[in-house]
């Protein structure tokens, strides 16, 4: 089992050595950012311009914690919460920008029904479409966890909420009021709003906040990203299928916060893949690094996705909606190779962006499957036979042989 942080490790280090290979002591940069917002947020009463933000959480399900996210700073706030804006940004940064949202939470039943007034102020921030300026009081002064989780994105200070108002009205579209009032599905409220080009994390604050399907009720966070990736990647890979296939190999790629992100698209019916490497001395590298796939054909999933998890939804909607756009269908495999630089998890949003970011940079295009794979090689670190042993779609080429000349010997996988 990997560990995130080694106690005996870091107490002889203290940060300055860097003995765990990291570029930045993870522990350290999160105590330089507490320090900078300590005095901004050392009070339980809080006035300011909430992005819009809410957090559902997942611990106690059906009793969940739920609340506003409210940073001291009035104004436009709307880049604390929005990872469409942080394509230029550093880690650092976003650490930066999470922490000064503060969570009042309060307990909530998921039926909506059930709940009271604090949760209809925190449903019409969840619909507003600018920052609300907001007002909470808290029962102790707001905390920040210092050590980051091995998996959610960077939590800000939290504390109990007594009471939550929203002192400006939000701005509602109407489009939204449509679809929230209307007797709709989930998946058909998610896709509607989709395709009138609300962005993705507008869909899943609603979906958060009990606002969309026939049965009203609170979806923790985490699950609501998951949920709004896998539905509009569905729908999107019904479409593409209707169109013709690429008329060559082609290469992307892309290095985004620590990350490298390199495309394969291969002129023929759809099917994706992802193939993911946590490289020596990263977040949770092994000593001897291992590769972990997910794969679909153009049927899609019929289980959970077991080893990639929510970076599998996100990596898939990044290349569809690039399909979308040019009206053609291919096989993909995503491999992504997360190095030290990515120093601490900010969540499944730079694996969206990563993976877009990528589509809009090709490589090539090549006549050959060789060379195709000879121009992703060049670009990653982990041994690239050991992507061509785990891969589903590449190993199954190798069954057929396609491989065999540029590898010079056999790649059989046989799949039970």
């Amino acid at each position: 089992m990997v560990e995130l942080f080694n106690s005996k490790l870091c107490a002889v280090c203290k940060g300055r050595k860097l003995l765990c290979g990291r570029p930045t002591c993870p522990i350290l940069e999160r105590f330089s950012v507490a320090r900078t917002v300590e005095r901004k947020l050392n009070k339980r009463h809080l006035f300011g311009s909430s992005p819009p933000s809410i957090f559902v959480g997942e611990y106690g399900y059906p009793k969940v914690r739920i609340g506003p996210l409210v940073p001291p700073i009035e104004g436009n706030t709307s880049y604390l919460d929005n990872p469409l804006k942080w394509e230029d940004k550093t880690i650092r940064d976003i650490l930066y920008y999470r922490s000064l949202l503060v969570m009042g939470e309060t307990k909530a039943d998921i039926h909506v029904r059930r709940s009271g007034r604090i949760l209809g102020e925190v449903q019409e921030l969840a619909m507003s479409v600018k920052p609300v300026d907001s007002e909470i009081l808290l029962k102790k002064k707001p905390v920040l966890k210092i050590l980051p989780s091995e998996f959610a994105p960077p939590v800000g200070p939290k504390a109990e909420l007594l009471d939550f108002e929203l002192t400006e009205n939000p701005r509602i579209p109407r489009r939204t009021d449509y679809v929230v009032s209307d007797e709709l599905k989930a998946e058909q409220a998610i896709m509607r709003l989709y395709n009138w080009g609300f962005d993705e994390y507008y869909i899943i604050r609603l979906l958060s906040a009990g606002l969309l399907g026939l049965d009203k009720r609170l979806v923790p966070t985490r699950w609501s990203i998951t949920a709004v990736q896998d539905t509009i990647g569905k729908n999107l890979r019904r479409e593409i299928l209707h169109y013709p296939e690429i008329n060559d190999y082609e290469v992307y790629f892309y290095r985004f916060l620590g990350n490298r992100y390199a495309v394969l698209l291969m002129p023929e019916s759809y099917a994706f893949e992802l193939l993911e490497v946590w490289l020596k001395g990263s977040l949770f590298g092994a000593s001897e690094p291992s590769v972990i796939h997910d794969y679909e054909d153009f049927r899609g999933r019929r289980e959970y996705v077991k080893e990639t998890a929510g970076a599998y939804h996100a990596a898939r909607l990044s290349v569809l909606e690039a399909l979308r756009a040019r009206r053609r269908q291919a096989r993909a495999v995503v491999f992504r190779e997360v190095t030290p630089e990515y120093y601490a998890p900010v969540g499944v949003w730079q694996i969206r962006l990563g993976v877009k970011k990528a589509m809009s940079n090709l490589i090539g295009r090549f006549e050959t499957l060789n060379e195709a794979l000879d121009a992703i090689k060049r670009r990653l670190e982990h041994p690239f036979e050991e992507y061509l042993r785990k891969s589903y779609i590449l190993g199954s080429l190798a069954r057929q042989k396609t491989l065999d000349e540029w590898l010079g010997k056999n790649l059989y996988r046989v799949e039970k």
